[in-house]
């Protein structure tokens, strides 16, 4: 299969296999300016420059110091799902990356989802699916969309999508979540390499959590790394558990079981698709390639045809893809071969007392257990 060459995924594949000393010192050049600016922005938040406004409930941060495909979306469901067990009322603030809509937007209240894909973006969407009852309100201003959730959608406590970055509201809990098996990609920062911020910033950390790590070597490197930067946070585990397939067409579902076995060609068009392709091995699926596609792209019909075509061309039995891939196909006609759509949630392993204390402890306002 030829693989495609949009400009996101050649510049990830640069970042694995660098082999042309221009480009390299270019992308090297570009990396110091992101850098200084980076030190700009702290230190204008540092002297209070810009402003860093307190909500009146608990807000608690799920983001990751890379470029996408850490586990972000899993981990903000599992929080949700944790805070309602200790009897919160949380809501989900996002930005809604890739929407058409702009401002402040209630994706889904406590009743219903009122936004489509298009217009909440595919992550809130999703979450909105997979957390009924649950409100789910995006906005590029974080603070006026945490203020929506808390006025309008009677929230107790905000879970804020992709917030380690954005500093515009007093966060109560600062999770990062790391990529088990590419933890930092190549080590460099943006656009040189996949990291969003130095290393250093590890230092904000409250709690990290290790996604889909292959061993325990895995979260005992990403913990030493951590460790020099932060001698407190807790670092904790969390595993996917694949729970089945689902067929677009016919709604019909297969245990994780009744996938071991079977040839379906994979596309993802996610931040770091390799963890997708792991899973399926996992679970033993023969996927005879994987066909990547830029972080949230929206698919088109002749897209899905010539998938459909490379399926065949390799003797698939059919498509697979993620659920965050499969909000943005819906609007399309179905393809010509069976399209799957793999189920998954995330659990976590080792750490799990330490994971709800936190929660725990962000939502007693009468604590401060966090500097």
């Amino acid at each position: 299969m030829k693989p495609r060459t949009d400009p996101e995924i050649r510049l990830r594949h640069y970042w694995e296999a660098p082999d042309t000393p221009l480009v390299t010192a270019g992308l090297s050049a570009l990396s110091v300016g992101y850098r200084g600016a980076l030190a700009v922005r702290e230190a204008a938040y540092r002297l209070r420059l810009l402003h860093t406004g307190r909500l009146a409930c608990p807000v608690i941060s799920v983001g990751n110091i890379t470029l996408g495909g850490s586990g972000k979306t899993p981990v903000v469901e599992a929080a949700v799902l944790a805070l309602r067990e200790l009897g919160a009322q949380p809501a989900v603030v996002s930005r809604g990356y890739g929407r058409v809509t702009r401002g402040v937007h209630v994706v889904a209240d406590r009743d219903r989802i009122k936004l489509g894909a298009r217009e909440a973006g595919d992550e809130p969407r999703l979450l909105a699916e997979r957390l009924p009852g649950v409100p789910v309100v995006v906005g590029e201003n974080r603070l006026a969309a945490g203020l929506a959730a808390v006025d309008h959608c009677g929230a107790t406590v905000l879970v804020l999508d992709d917030g380690f970055q954005h500093r515009t509201i007093v966060k109560d809990l600062e999770i990062v979540v790391v990529n088990g098996r590419t933890p930092w990609g190549n080590g460099r920062l943006f656009p040189r390499g996949m990291l969003r911020e130095p290393l250093s910033a590890l230092a904000r950390a409250h709690l990290v959590v290790v996604t889909n790590p292959a061993g325990a070597e895995d979260v005992d490197a990403v913990s030493e790394e951590v460790r020099r930067h932060n001698r407190q946070a807790p670092v904790v585990a969390a595993a996917y558990e694949v729970l089945g397939a689902c067929e677009v067409d016919s709604g019909r579902r297969v245990s994780a079981d009744q996938l071991r076995g079977r040839r379906l060609l994979a596309f993802a068009g996610l931040g770091t698709p390799q963890g997708f392709a792991d899973t399926l091995a996992a679970v033993g699926v023969r996927a005879p390639g994987l066909v990547e596609f830029p972080d949230h792209h929206w698919f088109v019909s002749d897209d899905l045809a010539s998938l459909a075509r490379q399926s065949v061309a390799v003797a698939a039995e059919g498509l697979i893809t993620t659920e965050k891939d499969s909000v943005r196909l819906r609007e399309l006609p179905a393809p010509d071969v069976p399209l799957w759509v793999l189920l998954v949630r995330l659990r976590i392993v080792t750490g799990a007392e330490q994971w709800q204390q936190a929660l725990g402890r962000a939502l007693s306002p009468e604590t401060a257990p966090y500097p």
